[in-house]
């Protein structure tokens, strides 16, 4: 997935040879995305610049960071860390001029430029039919492992406007959801 919203965040700025990438770096998990969308950008001609974060100190020099590399996106692996900061990352970009890229939509509608994901109601209706094959006395083990089948990309026009950004029609032609 991280290697896919590389690819369409680099779409949708073609000039994108640089992305700050924000992530909590005392999660293991978000460590391998940020390992992922580095291999990623090796493939693509992008640089990435690691913007590691460990507590909610840490954002202000993360983004003093970015600051000084002078990325030409952001990008965010979202945790409850990162998440809590969502509102400083998007004034940054704001200010900066800075395209962003998600997981979520909830995401770009806050501000951020574009997301690319799992549709979020989809995943919540087959989490509930899972709860309540368990509470009707399913074992666990018992049920199939299931990934995400739908996938949304979704942009948030009003931003792409704010730090001057004209999308390609054929990434915009390819949206899910626009928001104006």
């Amino acid at each position: 997935m991280s290697s896919k919203r590389l690819e369409l965040f680099k779409e949708t700025v073609p000039k994108l040879t640089r992305v700050g990438v924000l992530w909590n770096v005392a999660d293991r998990g978000m460590t391998l995305m940020s390992e992922r969308i580095q291999t990623a950008g090796q493939a693509l001609g992008v640089s990435v610049v690691p913007l590691a974060i460990r507590e909610t100190n840490n954002v202000g020099a993360a983004l003093t960071e970015a600051a000084k590399s002078r990325p030409i996106g952001l990008y965010m692996i979202a945790d409850s860390l990162t998440s809590l900061h969502l509102k400083q990352l998007l004034e940054f970009g704001a200010k900066n001029k800075l395209p962003s890229m998600f997981e979520d939509e909830v995401f770009v509608a806050a501000g951020g430029l574009m997301a690319y994901g799992a549709n979020r109601a989809e995943v919540n209706r087959r989490a509930a039919i899972y709860i309540d094959k368990i509470l009707k006395g399913t074992k666990p083990a018992d049920l199939p492992v299931e990934q995400p089948m739908k996938f949304e990309l979704v942009f948030n026009l009003k931003t792409a406007n704010q730090i001057g950004l004209t999308i390609p029609q054929r990434v915009l032609a390819r949206a899910d959801r626009v928001i104006r």
